[in-house]
């Protein structure tokens, strides 16, 4: 290098270092400028100040004792919930607490938990998170910045599949002090991103530098939750215990919850065997998800004198999509058409009346019960969302509303099933001495496989009709660890399957969705959908800049998901049916979007 070269070479390096610490110094000045918060609004304004004592769904002097005993029908053998191996145990939760904490009386807000303050820009391209000093994990040691970024690393390197994908947009996370971290998100408009990162569980960076984080182990974890793992019985029971050195137990946002000493989970093989042991006081609540056992099944002594009481609790939240879900990744269920055609088989009006007592209401959207749900055709607004896609999705979301196949209720119907017969027929099956076949002679056959043997009954008049159109349809019924495993292999025809969603969807969308996530073992694409138009509608929902835009971004992914035909829409109900014994004491105000259990107290 000559001494001419060398010079320049020496005048660029200095004012490289110029530049870059000029632009340190300024985002450190503009970080400074930004005024910290006590909350994270996704959309509006915060409706607790920072000076609030409790949430108003709370009792703040709620006695503390007793125990709340629940149910659960599977098993368990991880107290990992964080990777794709194992089964953990129910209520693990309660051991670990997160940066912010959701309020239960808004759409999408959190307020200030493990983290006392946070700082973003406008844009919200980064979010600055200040931690209390006194937070600790339940051995006493504190809660640093440290621990947040080795969270997110484990979680994203070495966790399941989800929390990559999950996470994605974050494209740099530093402590930028002992107490105060900082994640950057790049050129993404992602305004969701702040607050999910404020819901992930903070790990113990010092626990786990000597442990392998991605394989199954009964050995709790250290967390820093309002309870710890008590006493246990793999697969069959779990008690967590009251952190009577719980660190957050004065904070405004905890005061009146967590009032059990106890939580207990015991496992049972069998749902109807669960709730005969409910009723004969083996556990205290259950939420029933069974018509049938909610109109028939809850008699009795305890029930007839009062002191099992039985509850609707309205759900303000969205029902999402339940449905007999189709993997497109079989050949059998890669023809648009052909799905169509499959959903006339259901006949929801008959089993909603013969089966359900009539309890249940259709679902035809992803969204239902929401404003979300796309019921009547695109408006100006929608359509200008949609229009850039135009001959990428089907023509029908332009000029019709989707509703599911529906029939007179009974029993016969015929006309549904030439419909779907038509349909077949233009996608290349025929009937042929009683069997659907294809050029090559192929009957048209599949599998549902099953985890809960009471939804047989839901099944089998859906595969009594699709026999008639010539299919070979079968069930096969497996035990809750093999159905996760299955799931998460994709090793499956069809199941009967649900994607719940909240009132402010966002990133999850590509994990149900996204063509990302269908090659990712584990993933929550079950569907098997890789479709370009539908990537582009979910990153423009994620990047929704207010509440408006993200409904109408919603409508519009909604229709083009109708109009694929991925799944068969089953049905919803608007209500939490509760059964419990009377021995709790409730807030006057019940919380908007939940049931709010961690808000009751024993009364005993």
């Amino acid at each position: 290098m000559s001494e001419t070269e060398w010079e320049i070479d020496v005048i660029r390096k200095t004012l490289t270092l110029v530049v870059t610490t000029a632009l340190l110094f300024s985002n450190t000045l503009l970080a400074q400028e930004i005024p910290a918060s006590h909350g994270i609004a996704m959309h509006g304004d915060l409706k607790y100040p920072a000076t609030f004592r409790h949430f108003e769904y709370v009792n703040p002097d709620a006695p503390k004792g007793g125990t709340l005993r629940q149910a659960v029908v599977g098993t368990f053998d991880s107290f990992n919930p964080f990777i794709i191996k194992g089964s953990s145990a129910d209520g693990i939760g309660l051991t670990f607490d997160t940066l912010m904490t959701r309020s239960l009386d808004e759409p999408f807000t959190q307020y200030g938990l493990i983290a006392q303050s946070v700082r973003m820009p406008e844009s919200r391209r980064w979010v600055e998170f200040d931690l209390r000093p006194e937070a600790k994990f339940s051995d006493g040691s504190s809660i640093t910045a440290t621990d947040v970024v080795e969270t997110f690393r484990l979680l994203r390197e070495e966790g399941s599949p989800f929390y990559k994908a999950y996470y994605q947009d974050i494209s740099k996370i530093e402590a930028l002090s002992e107490n105060s971290v900082r994640f950057e998100f790049g050129e993404t408009e992602n305004r969701e991103l702040p607050l999910i990162i404020g819901e992930v569980p903070i790990l113990s960076a010092s626990y786990w530098r000597d442990k392998e984080f991605s394989k199954p182990s009964l050995e709790p974890m250290l967390g820093s939750g309002p309870y710890t793992v008590g006493s246990f019985e793999a697969g069959r029971s779990i008690t967590y215990v009251r952190n009577d050195s719980y660190w957050g137990r004065d904070l405004a946002v905890n005061r009146g919850r967590f009032n059990f000493d106890q939580m207990q989970f015991d496992y049972y093989r069998d749902g109807t065997v669960a709730l005969e042991a409910f009723k004969a006081g083996q556990f205290d609540f259950r939420e029933e998800n069974s018509s049938k056992n909610w109109a028939t099944a809850y008699t009795g002594p305890a029930l007839d004198d009062g002191r099992i009481k039985r509850e609707l609790v309205k759900d303000a939240n969205p029902a999402g999509m339940q449905a007999f879900v189709m993997n497109t990744r079989r050949a059998q269920f890669s023809d648009k058409t052909v799905r169509e055609a499959i959903a006339y088989g259901f006949d929801f009006e008959w089993t909603n009346a013969n089966l359900f007592y009539d309890a249940y209401t259709r679902s035809h959207s992803y969204f239902s019960n929401s404003e979300m749900a796309a019921t009547e055709l695109p408006s100006e607004k929608e359509l200008a969302i949609l229009e850039p896609l135009r001959g990428q999705i089907p023509d029908e979301v332009f000029t019709k509303v989707y509703k599911a196949p529906t029939t007179k209720g009974d029993g016969r119907n015929r006309n549904e099933l030439r419909t779907a017969l038509k349909l077949l027929n233009s996608a290349g099956w025929n009937l042929k001495d009683g069997k659907l076949i294809n050029k090559a002679g192929e009957q048209f056959k599949f599998e549902i496989l099953l985890v809960q043997k009471d939804f047989e009954r839901v099944v089998a008049p859906f595969i009594k009709n699709l026999e008639k159109l010539g299919m070979s349809v079968s069930i096969r019924i497996v035990d809750v660890s093999q159905y996760i495993n299955r799931l998460r292999s994709y090793d499956f025809d069809m199941v009967v399957g649900s994607f719940g969603q909240s009132s402010s969807p966002g990133n999850e969308q590509r994990e149900f969705w996204g063509s990302d996530a269908a090659q990712q073992e584990g993933s929550r694409n079950i569907i098997g959908i890789q479709d370009p138009a539908i990537d582009k509608l979910i990153e423009a929902l994620i990047q929704a800049p207010n509440r408006e835009q993200l409904v109408l971004h919603a409508r519009a992914l909604d229709r083009v998901l109708q109009w694929n035909h991925f799944v068969v829409p089953q049905f919803h109900i608007g209500s939490h049916r509760i059964a419990y014994w009377d021995k709790f004491g409730f807030p006057e105000v019940r919380p908007t979007y939940s049931l709010g259990i961690d808000t009751w107290w024993s009364k005993e």
